[in-house]
């Protein structure tokens, strides 16, 4: 079995002091194979979202260690760990998060502009061809506010690949989403998965997204409660 892209030992997050302390995440140990597509499930409040923050060094854990494409993130400094990201990972989130003045394609072209060694026709060309995978091309002049919530997170799902991240953490991607859209919107990431080989974390409470992973952890109360 290769070497896990994810792993995280007794990784424990608390928020607040003293009495006022609560425990978000409790002894988490878990380790997510490179292409596999794991869905991390439970009700809200549970833990699941922190436990995808400290995974993509969003959050340090208060205890514990994370190695992530076999980096340990709990021992890179703050100004660092955007570097680490930009090349490790990508996010999609419930809400689309899109610029509103920039169209489709300056989005996603946004990712690269700060990377030195891409000149603006290899820029050109990656910001292209992931429109073009997201089956976004023909709408890549237009602006967020003239694309439906479901072509928004298809130009949100090109701009997290469009660095070609080994990662992909999802964060209830269809929540803003009718059923019809969503379906199509986790028929995507599934493709992308098998196709791209790419790592998924999908976090969700929806339980009929589960169908998408290859393996399912639960949990409840900061703590994992299975995993199969």
């Amino acid at each position: 079995m290769a070497n896990p892209i994810i792993r995280l030992e007794g990784v424990d997050k608390e928020y607040g002091r003293g009495k006022n302390t609560v425990a978000a995440l409790k002894n988490i140990n878990l380790e997510i194979q490179p292409g596999e597509f794991i869905a991390v499930v439970g009700p809200s409040g549970c833990g699941k979202s922190t436990l995808l923050h400290v995974m993509a060094g969003l959050e340090q854990p208060s205890d514990g260690r994370i190695l992530l494409d076999g980096v340990d993130v709990t021992l890179i400094s703050e100004r660092d760990l955007p570097k680490v990201r930009a090349q490790k990972i990508g996010f999609v989130f419930q809400s689309f998060l899109l610029i509103e003045d920039l169209t489709a394609y300056e989005n996603i072209e946004a990712v690269l502009w700060p990377i030195e060694e891409y000149n603006k026709e290899k820029q050109e060309s990656m910001t292209l061809d992931v429109l073009r995978e997201v089956d976004m091309l023909e709408r890549r002049d237009h602006r967020p506010l003239q694309l439906s919530g479901g072509e928004q997170q298809r130009i949100a799902i090109a701009r997290a690949l469009v660095n070609s991240p080994p990662i992909l953490f999802c964060d209830e991607p269809t929540g803003n989403l009718d059923s019809g859209t969503g379906d199509t919107i986790m028929k995507l990431i599934a493709r992308l998965n098998r196709e791209r080989k790419m790592t998924v974390v999908l976090v969700t409470h929806n339980e009929e997204l589960t169908k998408y992973a290859k393996r399912v952890v639960r949990m409840r109360d900061g703590a994992i409660t299975s995993i199969k």
